[in-house]
């Protein structure tokens, strides 16, 4: 008997040992449970945390920036305007002319015409060493009361009155069709580096290219200034050269809207333009708006009869065509005209008058060798309410603010 109690009592212990080890394990497991929950909340709620505070702290930095940006273009804008508000009627209109370089009296063409910029041509540089023509420039500056707009046309190939052959520069530099046949959009950045580096160092701000022209056939006047390629290739060409432009702080002078085709010489003739308003929407329009897109500072206006848009007088005194730069293709940025001493618009009008149909067609630039007539017919155009005062003051903000974005009023 003794046996048996022992061991039913060995099982009643084995027993008890068991369901206190069941309970044990029980009280860990809910114990472990409700820690692992615990700790996965507050990781939870700590991972939201931090995704949050980074959220929020990314916000910030963009408000930031976006609040940067617009104090920056807000002082700019109070800066154009206080400026434009203390100038004199004379001032303005001078803001409007990119003056060719006279044969004497430079200096005094300066500040007695207020004139808002210079253009060299091949005779401003012959014969200049790099020290003698970087000090004629900075003489210029000197005596203007507002900075100049210094400019020259530096396309490459055809078209380069500072490295011609002169000695200014190492070599002349090449067209943009021949860079882009040896080595793509890369070797355009790379030529407009440069170039850049080169106008900078002179005290030139805009080299008056890139042409946005499409020109298809060889035989066509200003096909070797051009990339020589359909539409898109050369809005890709655009668009490359004005984002470089920007980013050396040199001016981009997109031209010759609406588009100069295979078209013959304005330089000695009036040329008429009798291409569809489709075509040139559907071709020649393009590398320009791609230019305006990636922010071109300036658009040169040809002095071609485009039949399409205004068949009565030359584009550059046109004001429907301007119209259609402005509204339909949305441009903000200065209009300048063509040169107008070029048979194609000389031939067509006075210099005299010319001066003052440009502003009133909508530019903001007259490239002139005849400034000296055309400001007083400005003014008197003003006085007898061709052109109104507000026009002008449009334009001459245009002016100043391009002059700003490129470092010149500081």
């Amino acid at each position: 008997m003794r046996a048996v109690k022992q061991g039913g009592n060995t099982i009643k212990n084995k027993t008890m040992i068991m369901s206190a080890v069941a309970i044990l394990l029980l009280i860990f497991g809910i114990s472990f449970s409700v820690i692992w929950f615990v700790n996965k909340s507050d990781h939870a709620v700590s991972t939201k945390e931090t995704h949050e505070t980074n959220a929020r702290s990314i916000s910030a930095e963009n408000n930031s920036t976006q609040s940067e940006e617009d104090v920056t273009v807000e002082n700019q804008e109070k800066r154009i305007q206080e400026l434009l508000d203390s100038m004199s009627l004379e001032e303005k209109v001078g803001q409007l002319f990119l003056a060719r370089v006279p044969i004497e009296g430079q200096q005094e063409s300066i500040q007695a015409n207020h004139l808002g910029g210079y253009i060299l041509f091949g005779r401003d540089i012959e014969g200049e060493s790099p020290a003698s023509l970087k000090q004629k420039i900075a003489s210029y500056q000197s005596v203007s009361k507002l900075p100049l707009f210094i400019a020259s046309d530096e396309e490459g190939g055809l078209v380069t009155r500072l490295s011609g052959g002169n000695g200014l520069v190492a070599e002349p530099f090449k067209s943009p069709m021949e860079i882009y046949q040896q080595s793509g959009l890369n070797g355009i950045r790379s030529d407009i580096q440069k170039k850049s580096e080169i106008l900078r160092s002179y005290g030139i701000q805009g080299g008056l290219f890139p042409d946005a022209d499409v020109a298809t056939d060889p035989e066509a006047f200003i096909y070797d200034r051009t990339l020589g390629l359909d539409a898109k290739k050369t809005s890709e060409y655009i668009k490359i050269s004005v984002e470089e432009l920007k980013k050396q702080k040199i001016a981009s002078t997109l031209k010759h809207f609406p588009g100069y085709g295979d078209n013959r010489d304005s330089h000695v003739e009036i040329v008429y333009d009798n291409r569809s308003l489709d075509t040139l929407r559907q071709n020649d329009f393009l590398p320009f708006k791609a230019g305006i897109t990636a922010g071109a500072d300036s658009i040169m206006i040809s002095h071609n009869i485009v039949t399409s848009i205004d068949d009565t007088v030359p584009a550059s005194i046109s004001k429907p065509v301007h119209d259609v730069l402005r509204n339909e293709l949305g441009f903000q940025g200065v209009i300048m005209t063509d040169d107008m001493d070029m048979a194609g618009l000389a031939n067509f009008i006075s210099q005299e008058e010319a001066g003052l149909e440009a502003l009133i067609a909508g530019n903001d630039m007259i490239l002139s060798s005849s400034f000296q007539e055309q400001i007083p017919y400005v003014l008197q155009g003003i006085e007898q309410g061709a052109y109104s005062e507000a026009e002008l003051n449009q334009s001459v903000y245009r002016v100043l603010k391009m002059k700003s974005d490129l470092g010149l009023l500081q």
